[in-house]
């Protein structure tokens, strides 16, 4: 059975309010480790998530933005989300768990070298994969990227890097190189129309692609309802999460680090997310699916 790490730091805000506490059945499994952070009276601990020193943003970020950000008042929130994201990879690399899904405050793949927007700071999986290059001689990286919005910084860090394969499906058209594509999307879209496409799109070439690893920017924000709603239903999320670590498995040894971008409503995420709410159409919700030895999904907090 596979080990899964959940990596999670406490703050406010409206959309995380329910986690990691709507998790418990998930959590109360022998394979997933809970790793957090900035939880007031808890002793410490080896499943403590600690901040990123300045030298490993500085991999991937310039000082400049950095600066910007710990004058933003979101510095504290984007440095945890990173650390997860890192924390994630390097855990996975040491072989203490397979697979890792990080609830982030703030999310990836808006943050390039010097910019940053729409609610991302720190690039996490750029700073996680420098942080593999460099301490494990890894090299090799897939990115699949399921939020609705394009992933401008993610697209801007790995533009001259044909080592990492980054797939993008969004509303955007970008011109294919170096491995990085953006797959449009059509609007509506449904649930099978979806699937098919990261299967075709992303799976087809990750295979050919043969990475190390596997890290997916997953965003709920085009589910019905959320503001970047592109017809999906809650059921999607479940099916998405079985066929990416289907693709895992094959063939990069399970390795597979969820990083959890755009949505916004605390319900929604509640209905499609949470153990025995019945939000994936046979009666489990994305959480309830993958217990079964790959990653467990959750919330956005802002």
């Amino acid at each position: 059975m596979k080990r899964t790490g959940l990596f999670f730091h406490y703050q406010k805000g409206e959309r995380l309010r329910d986690f990691p506490g709507a998790l418990q059945g998930v959590l109360a499994r022998d394979n997933v480790f809970l790793y957090d952070a900035l939880y007031p009276l808890k002793p410490p601990s080896s499943f403590d998530l600690e901040p990123l020193p300045l030298e490993a943003l500085y991999r991937v970020h310039t000082p400049q933005l950095v600066a910007q950000v710990r004058r933003s008042g979101a510095f504290e929130g984007a440095l945890f989300s990173a650390a997860g994201t890192v924390a994630a990879a390097v855990r996975i690399w040491q072989g203490e768990i397979d697979n890792a899904f990080v609830f982030t405050g703030y999310g990836d793949h808006h943050a390039g070298s010097d910019f940053f927007g729409g609610g991302c700071y720190f690039n996490g999986a750029a700073i996680a994969i420098a942080e593999l290059r460099k301490r494990f001689g890894a090299k090799r990286f897939a990115i699949v990227d399921t939020d609705a919005h394009h992933g401008d910084g993610t697209w801007d860090l790995f533009e001259k890097d044909s080592d990492v394969l980054y797939v993008c499906l969004c509303q955007s058209g970008f011109a294919e190189e170096n491995n990085k594509v953006n797959i449009p999307v059509p609007w509506p879209v449904n649930d099978e129309e979806y699937l098919e496409l990261v299967k075709r799109e992303f799976v087809t070439r990750a295979r050919a692609f043969a990475p190390e690893a596997i890290f997916w920017n997953w965003g709920y924000d085009g589910t019905q309802g959320e503001y970047g709603d592109i017809g999906l239903t809650p059921r999607v999320h479940a099916r998405l999460a079985m066929a990416i670590k289907e693709a895992a498995d094959e063939f990069c040894q399970g390795r597979l680090i969820v990083v959890l971008c755009g949505g916004s409503q605390r319900g929604l995420a509640r209905l499609a997310y949470s153990p025995g709410r019945g939000g994936a159409g046979d009666g489990r919700s994305a959480a309830k699916t993958l217990e079964f030895g790959c990653c467990c999904q959750g919330n956005m907090s802002p």
